[in-house]
């Protein structure tokens, strides 16, 4: 993508299932969880530059003695910091007796995370600000380690106001408004509501505190508890949470918005936000690796047991977010590359169209550099394309050609060159608006003397299109300044319409270059009359109950064609300084179901929003739209 667009969270999960021994003896590992943990997070630091942390829990730690770690950073290189500061600590504490390192009941008693369980995150922030308290895992510390819990999500909710207002009625004082905290105080509330009417139980049938402190983590429903609270979740999430004494959970929402994947063999359980993370630590195959199912939760008990379960009510329609597929996950998964080639490939007749079929005349590219795989698509697409075009060529010829002709005919192959080159940042200091934006466009550069300048059109294709700043400020003006007759920018996903309140930080509608679109035409037109009707419909909506949402917005659009929506962004994009013609391409939200058949979530392109409150904060950002508020819709 070109723009910078923060997105999904990750998450990282291991518990060892053996003594700590067996690691250092199999592998020659005295750090072997420590030391997954690094990559499970470093193979995952696409999903969040923000922040990262990381906790772990010793078993069986004496009274008086630490059993748990955390390390959180909020620097410019979070994941390497962590590390850093650990590995510091452990090589501080070994000065000297390095030998102290084959002696394993030492280092677990000495050095930092040399537990059996972990749990790490990987931070884009979309709710707050990125100060080091708003890192993950968050941490409800108690003396009673069945009260202990530690979470860490990679989520949106939507309803995040009524959670904290249940929490105040319920006679809390939250310190601060926020999320996470708000989903740990929810959770650490019924925890220990659970702890309380067990340990009056017990204690009514004579055990000693000591006995009903050993014989609570046998008792405790972890299960029970957080169905309970997760129940109220309106938004996408997977959580994952650790209790002190050892039992750890991982929760997916009911319509699976957001993604979770597990590996469990007699080793290790490990649980990671992508497949192919897990699938390169463990070197474990991709059948091997299990996605935990919608409304599903995964329970680690301390004494080993793994158990997949139904959690939540289901859904009426499971919805994976298709933009995981399309740009947020790593493309190393197998899955994942074969449907951004497929969906490259899509794109080949409507590409094909705009350039009228002139092969000869015409170079194609991508934007660096999330968009390669799709532009391999493509590429294969008009190569296959011009292979049946020779043979038909061949086919209809009235003579017998020589070799030569044959030759000829056959070494036609269209241009597909390395056009856009990404440079490193640049700063634009004290300047006005004009300086700025020239600035701004040398972020990109181009490999000159491969288009032929007033000769060839440009083809250059990017994975989504959202806000078009990029492309207006930078793209379009040096690619310009080769002189193609043409630019045709292609996205392999379709028009961004609506808000994403459960993952990608776009909260703004007035911020997407296609919803910008549909009001110019609204207005070129003379039909105001829609976006006044449609401002009071979604301002009604506001006072109603959040179960009765509906998105009036989509009568934005409703007078207008994909095509006529995508001209106009065409014609928003084509500066004053821009020579060449300039068309918009986009992909139809029916290819992109038949390129990712298995991630139907597309509320972001249809406005068909899978909870109440993607409808509730659709309408809000209407109404903060028209009412000129530069504020978040959720």
């Amino acid at each position: 993508m070109s723009e910078n667009i923060k997105h999904e969270c990750g998450i990282a999960l291991l518990r060892l299932r053996k003594p700590i021994a067996y690691y250092k003896e199999k592998y020659g590992d005295s750090l072997y969880g420590l030391n997954r943990m690094y990559l499970l997070m470093e193979k995952q630091h696409n999903r969040g530059q923000d922040g990262a942390g990381m906790v772990d829990i010793k078993f069986g730690m004496p009274p008086g003695t630490t059993y748990t770690d955390v390390v959180r950073s909020n620097t410019a290189t979070p994941i390497k910091d962590i590390f850093q500061r650990t590995f510091a600590e452990i090589e501080s504490r070994l000065k000297g007796q390095e030998e102290k390192l084959s002696d394993m009941d030492w280092v677990k008693a000495n050095l930092p995370f040399s537990g059996e369980l972990f749990l790490g995150h990987l931070r884009y922030g979309t709710f707050g600000k990125n100060d080091i308290q708003n890192i993950h895992p968050f941490i409800r510390e108690s003396n009673w380690k069945t009260r202990n819990l530690i979470i860490a999500g990679n989520f949106n909710l939507t309803n995040i106001e009524d959670l904290f207002d249940n929490l105040v009625e319920c006679g809390q004082h939250p310190v601060r408004m926020g999320d996470t905290i708000t989903v740990l105080e929810k959770l650490a509330k019924f925890l220990d509501h659970e702890n309380q009417r067990l340990y009056d139980i017990y204690k009514a049938k004579g055990y000693s505190k000591i006995e009903i402190s050993s014989m609570m983590p046998q008792a405790l429903d972890l299960k029970a508890i957080v169905k309970k609270v997760a129940e109220d979740w309106d938004g996408g999430f997977v959580f994952g949470g650790l209790v002190g004494y050892g039992d750890a959970f991982v929760i997916r929402d009911r319509h699976g918005i957001r993604p979770a994947y597990y590996y469990c063999d007699d080793e290790v359980l490990v649980v990671a936000s992508e497949r192919p993370v897990i699938q390169t630590v463990f070197n474990v195959p991709f059948e091997k690796v299990q996605e935990l199912p919608a409304g599903h939760i995964l329970l680690s008990h301390y004494g080993g047991e793994v158990e997949v379960s139904p959690c939540l009510e289901p859904a009426g329609k499971i919805s994976p977010c298709s933009f995981e597929h399309i740009y947020f996950s790593r493309g190393t998964d197998a899955r994942i590359y074969e449907e951004r080639k497929e969906l490259g490939a899509l794109l080949v007749p409507a590409v094909l169209k705009s350039i009228n079929y002139d092969l000869e005349n015409c170079v194609f590219t991508s934007i660096p550099n999330t968009a390669q795989v799709a532009y391999t698509g493509m590429r294969d697409g008009i190569y296959a394309y011009t292979e049946k075009q020779k043979a038909l060529r061949l086919a209809s010829l009235d003579h017998k050609p020589d070799l030569a002709e044959i030759e000829r005919i056959l070494s036609f192959r269209p241009r597909m060159e390395q056009i856009v080159v990404k440079d490193a940042k640049l700063r634009t200091f004290i300047t006005g608006d004009d300086e700025r934006n020239d600035l701004v466009s040398h972020v990109y550069d181009v490999t000159y003397g491969q288009v032929r300048p007033g000769q060839d059109s440009l083809v250059a294709i990017d994975d989504s299109i959202v806000r078009g700043t990029t492309l207006r400020q930078s793209i379009l003006r040096i690619l310009d300044r080769l002189k193609p007759k043409k630019i045709v920018i292609v996205s392999s996903a379709p028009q961004i319409r609506y808000p994403d309140c459960y993952g990608i930080d776009m909260a703004k509608l007035g911020d997407f270059i296609a919803f910008q679109a549909a009001i110019a035409l609204l207005k070129e037109r003379g039909m105001e009359k829609v976006i006044e009707d449609t401002y009071q419909r979604c301002k009604e909506q506001l006072s109603l109950p959040r179960q009765q949402a509906v998105n009036h917005v989509k009568a934005v659009y409703e007078p207008f064609t994909d095509d006529e929506i995508s001209a106009q962004i065409g014609r928003m994009l084509k500066s004053e300084h821009i020579q060449a013609e300039v068309e918009v391409i986009y992909q139809t939200v029916e290819n992109l179901h038949k390129a990712c058949p298995d991630t139907p979530g597309d509320w972001y392109f249809t406005g068909n929003y899978p909870t109440p409150g993607g409808n509730l904060v659709v309408c809000r950002s209407f109404v903060n739209y028209v009412e000129k508020k530069n504020v978040r819709a959720y």
